[in-house]
Parts: C-alpha cells; structure tokens; sequence
C-alpha cells in the first residue's frame, strides 16, 4: 500500500511539472516555419504563423494566406474554423496540403528557446523559429 501511495504521488509531481500553456506566451507573435517532420521545405516560398488579439491566427501557407483561431483550454491548444485563399501554386501545393493538414491536427504546443513545437499528443508536427 505504501509503494502504491509513494507511486501515485510521484506520478502527481511529474504530472504537475509539465508546462502550462500561457495565452500571453502566444499573442502578439509571430513565427515561420522551420520543420514539417517527413517533409522537405519548399525553398522558394515560407509559412508563417501569427497569433494576434484573443489567439486569432493568420499566416501564409506557403503560396495561400490563411486565418482561423487558436484556442487554449485544459492545458492544450486547438486550431479551429481555418479558412484561407485558394490559388493553386503547382510547385509548392503538397506542401500547402500537408501544412494545413498538420495546422488541423494540433493539441498541444510548447515554446523553448524561440521556437514553437505544436504537437499532436507527443508527436511534433509543425516546429517555426520566432520571428519578431
């Protein structure tokens, strides 16, 4: 009983250890991507991340610009009602694709050292270097 008790409260500290998502530490920045794991970047176009007032988004998708809201709650963060501009740029539309793919799919995130990992459980999906 008393390892069970030792072991419970260990999980509790390691739990509570675990970085809580501050709205602040998101407003008002902006980001460009760096990684798209699986995926080589296209080098004649960027995507971006911007988070203004009340965590609504915008960016540009490699050839499309984008917009939606980001959404923190319970320590995770969503990406919700993403619309954007719908040209077709040849060379860098799978990238497109799998950049708004991945957008969709985050619900976690964290900054370290100027750069923002949004994740999807513990997986990275997206990782942009900080950019203002």
């Amino acid at each position: 009983m008393k390892q069970l008790m030792l072991c419970g409260m260990l999980l509790f500290l390691l739990s509570s250890c675990k970085e809580k998502l501050d709205p602040a530490s998101f407003t008002n920045t902006k980001w460009e991507l760096t990684e798209l794991p699986g995926l080589t970047l296209p080098t004649a176009a960027k995507a971006t991340l911007n988070f203004a007032d009340s965590l609504k988004i915008s960016g540009k998708s490699f050839c499309n610009n984008y917009g939606g809201q980001a959404e923190i709650a319970n320590n995770k963060i969503t990406v919700k009602n993403v619309f954007g501009t719908r040209m077709f740029c040849q060379e860098t539309d799978a990238a497109e694709r799998s950049y708004l793919h991945a957008l969709n799919q985050v619900n976690g995130a964290k900054i370290t050292d100027n750069k923002l990992y949004l994740l999807n459980g513990d997986k990275t999906l997206l990782v942009y270097t900080k950019t203002n």
